[in-house]
């Protein structure tokens, strides 16, 4: 293989400490021209130096140290000018105590490891954030019931456990919220799957808004059939259904139409799929958005959620071996369309 075909930064040194490999990567990577480190001592080559300052070749001594050191572990260290590097090295012997032969050093870039960081550091901030009012609102009103029961009324009481009842729900919805996150991210995300009508589950979700205050003239459905028998998680479906309806209501104006069809399966060319397109009349999603609708804490709008919702919807639509995209409706407000295969088990097929 070519050296300058890895991804990663190689630097390679000969058994006199001299640098005999030095490919595209690191010459990226370190900012310096490979004529200038091939035939250096390595040291001179590659001048790493620890996030203290001191020179790190000097400290690891890996031709003249323990001989029964094999290398060094994945570590932040410093080039010249201060800019950080991820570096990690092994000593290769021809015995296992014997002198070392090669010194093969492995480099890094810290950016994406940096961009995690900043992406958990984020969550972990707008967790804190989500959780701190509800939890002060029932510890508010619990204290207070404890300290003050006999003073209020019924009325008054149910009123009080009503907003209690409602904050912790917003809590567990958040916890779920966080755990499927962690199992998306981590492709842990358990599919349990069954036959799933899906313009059942539409209505279902269309009754449910209308019993919490909505006009039934503001939904529009629209079924082409007949649909194919679709095998996915119903409780996924759900979550994606809801999410999609939810956020069409909230942030999206006018009537809100779902359309339900046959439709081919990503990768394929026959209506072996199911497409599920929710649009509402509203502003729409900015044309520089669209590409960060899908992305963790992106908010449409200032009226309330986490941002999390979309992130959750793509996962959980990938998991099943969909697609979902986001585009601008017929009427001018935002229009989400996912397709789901049928994925029907093998032993039915």
């Amino acid at each position: 293989m070519d050296p300058d075909d890895l991804p990663d930064g190689l630097v390679v040194a000969d058994e006199s400490g001299r640098v005999i490999c030095f490919n595209a990567a690191a010459v990226r990577i370190t900012a310096t021209p490979r004529a200038e480190a091939i035939g250096r001592p390595l040291a001179a080559a590659l001048p790493l130096e620890d996030l203290k300052g001191k020179r790190w070749w000097a400290l690891t001594d890996p031709y003249g140290g323990l001989a029964t050191r094999g290398g060094q572990p994945e570590r932040n260290l410093l080039l010249p000018g201060g800019r950080e590097v991820l570096v990690s090295a092994r000593y290769v012997r021809e015995h296992p105590t014997g002198p070392v032969r090669r010194v093969v050093v492995s480099l890094r870039g810290t950016e994406a490891r940096r961009r995690t960081e900043r992406s958990h550091a984020e969550l972990i901030a707008t967790v804190a954030h989500e959780l701190r009012s509800p939890l002060t609102s029932v510890k508010g009103f619990t204290a207070t019931l404890l300290a003050k029961w006999e003073r209020f009324t019924d009325d008054q009481k149910r009123l009080m456990l009503e907003t209690v009842d409602a904050d912790a729900g917003r809590v567990t919805r958040l916890i779920a919220e966080l755990l499927d996150i962690s199992r998306i991210d981590s492709g842990r995300l358990e599919l349990r799957r069954q036959p799933v009508d899906i313009s059942a589950a539409v209505a279902r979700h269309i009754q449910a808004l209308i019993a919490g205050g909505q006009a039934p003239e503001r939904f529009r459905v629209r079924a082409r059939g007949p649909l194919p028998d679709l095998w996915a998680d119903p409780d996924k479906v759900d979550q994606v259904l809801g999410n999609l309806l939810e956020n069409a209501v909230r942030h999206g104006e006018g009537t809100v139409t779902i359309d339900i069809a046959p439709a081919p399966a990503p990768g394929t060319c026959d209506e072996t799929g199911t497409a599920v397109t929710v649009s509402d009349e509203g502003p729409g999603i900015p044309e520089e958005s669209m590409g960060r609708v899908f992305t963790r804490f992106w908010r449409g709008s200032k009226r309330g959620g986490t941002g999390l919702g979309l992130y959750i919807v793509k996962g959980i639509v990938e998991a099943h071996g969909g697609t979902i995209t986001v585009d601008r409706g017929p009427g001018g407000g935002a229009e989400f369309r996912f397709i789901l295969p049928v994925s029907t088990p093998a032993y039915l097929a």
